[in-house]
Formats: C-alpha cells, sequence, structure tokens
C-alpha cells in the first residue's frame, strides 16, 4: 500500500492513502492495515485525507472525533464512520451495512447507496444518501437535548424504516420512484416512541408497523424538509422528483404498554 502526501490546493495539503493494491491471492488490503494508516495520518495532524483504491475494509472513520475531511474513493465495508464524533466522510460510491452505526456527530455523504441498518442507533450528526438504502435503517436513533441525528435518503428505503426510533429524523424523498408505487416498505416506523419520519410519495396505512400514525405535515416540517433539502442538493444536485409529503409519528411515547407488562393499555 502507498503512502503519500500531495498538494490539492494552494493553500493546503492532502494526505493520499493508497489501498488499491492486492496480495498475491487478490485478497485487498487488510482492512486493520488501513485503519492504521489512516491513523497515523490523524495523528500527523492531516485535515485532508483521500483513501484511493477501497474494497469493503470495515471500520473506516470508527471513533474518529478529529475535524477532518475523509474522503474515500471506492467501497468502505460495514460500520463506517462506527461511533464518528466529527469528521466528515464523502464517500465516492457506495457503502455498505451499519454506515454510521451510534455516530455521535459529523457527516457521512454516500454519492451512492447505503444499505441494511444505516444509522443504528445514531445520537446526533448527519447522513445523506443519494441514492437508496436498506432494510432496518435509522433503527433506535435517538437524541438528548441539542444533539438530534438526521438521515436523508434520496431514493427508497426498505422494510421496518425507523424501528424502534427515539428521536432525529428521516427524510426519504422517493427519487426515481414512480408515483404509483411507495418509496419505503412495510412495517414503517415499527415500535417509533419519538422523532418522525416524513416521505415524498405514497404512503399507506398498512406500510405503517405498531405504535406508529399518519399525519399532515405543519409548518415546522416545512421548514425542516427545506433546510435538509437545500444541503442535499447542494451534495448531489437539484431534485427531480414531484410529490406530496407524509409524515410518521408515534402513536404514544409506549407504543408496547401493555404487551410485553403488566401495565393495562
Amino acid at each position: 500500500m502507498n503512502y503519500m502526501q500531495t498538494n490539492t490546493s494552494n493553500s493546503e495539503a492532502a494526505t493520499i492513502i493508497d489501498a488499491s493494491s492486492c496480495d498475491q491471492y487478490g485478497r485487498p488490503v487488510n482492512y486493520k492495515i488501513l485503519n492504521d494508516e489512516l491513523r497515523k495520518a490523524l495523528a500527523q495532524g492531516a485535515q485532508q485525507i483521500s483513501l484511493h483504491g477501497v474494497m469493503g475494509q470495515r471500520y473506516l472513520a470508527s471513533a474518529v472525533s478529529e475535524k477532518v475531511r475523509i474522503t474515500i474513493q471506492g467501497t468502505p465495508g460495514n460500520n463506517l464512520g462506527a461511533f464518528m464524533d466529527g469528521p466528515l466522510v464523502e464517500v465516492l460510491g457506495n457503502a455498505q451495512d451499519m454506515t454510521g452505526n451510534t455516530m455521535s456527530s459529523g457527516k457521512i455523504v454516500v454519492h451512492g447507496n447505503a444499505w441494511d441498518v444505516t444509522g443504528l442507533s445514531m445520537r446526533g450528526g448527519q447522513i445523506f444518501i443519494k441514492g437508496n438504502s436498506g432494510t432496518r435503517v435509522g433503527i433506535h436513533m435517538k437524541e438528548f437535548g441539542e444533539m438530534s441525528p438526521r438521515i436523508v435518503i434520496g431514493g427508497k428505503a426498505g422494510d421496518y424504516l425507523g424501528e424502534y426510533m427515539a428521536g432525529g429524523v428521516i427524510l426519504v424523498l422517493g427519487e426515481n420512484v414512480p408515483a404509483d408505487l411507495s418509496p419505503i416498505g412495510l412495517s414503517a416506523g415499527a415500535g417509533i416512541h419519538g422523532g418522525k419520519i416524513l416521505v415524498r410519495g405514497k404512503v399507506a396505512e398498512h406500510q405503517l408497523g405498531v405504535g406508529a400514525k399518519l399525519e399532515k405535515i405543519n409548518g415546522e416540517d416545512w421548514q425542516l424538509i427545506n433546510n435538509l433539502l437545500q444541503e442535499y442538493e447542494t451534495w448531489f444536485g437539484p431534485s427531480s422528483s414531484a410529490g406530496e409529503f407524509v409524515k410518521i409519528v408515534p402513536c404514544s411515547s409506549r407504543p408496547f404498554r401493555g404487551h410485553f407488562d403488566a401495565t393495562p393499555l
């Protein structure tokens, strides 16, 4: 693996870590080696880091708290940005499962798709996805005080979107989804007891999980949608879809009250 520095502008240098080489058996650079190189660059004070030739390496930028910009060319593996607290991570490709797992702050921008369990237990920060996402996105998202996580999905999401959600916001824009189809799957908001899911497109009652209900969009929601959409378009260009927005919210703060304990309904 090559490790070098090069100028990207007149005022600032970026550290480039080239992970495109393979061993004699065709296996990519081990994720531990790549993460070690990334942490070496951070320890040396790098403010911009570019990872080239990434091929499924896990845990990239996990637990990083430095306010740096990390650009990834290729496809990072599971747990990209897990427990992350501050960086801006931009993926010029797709991301695999559990992107942003338990992240506290910072931003992850994915120019392709980000798959299952994206935003697991997010406590803060933002994830912007140009394409689609998978199942159980935003599961156990939570917020506290001014820390409120955000996930924006440009395309569609799978089943169990926002499962057990306790706080934060998920915005699904439904880009390139036909008007007669829904941009989300089944059991949306199952067990939701905080936060909200905003969807542009068709959502039927039978798609909702236990404890979730549909509500009309209000003025506060529109302000939030416009703010998130503006940043989405800053990264990915104009949003092309049209359509009505709907909101999925909790029926109560205890959606399973009386089902698993003696508390009366």
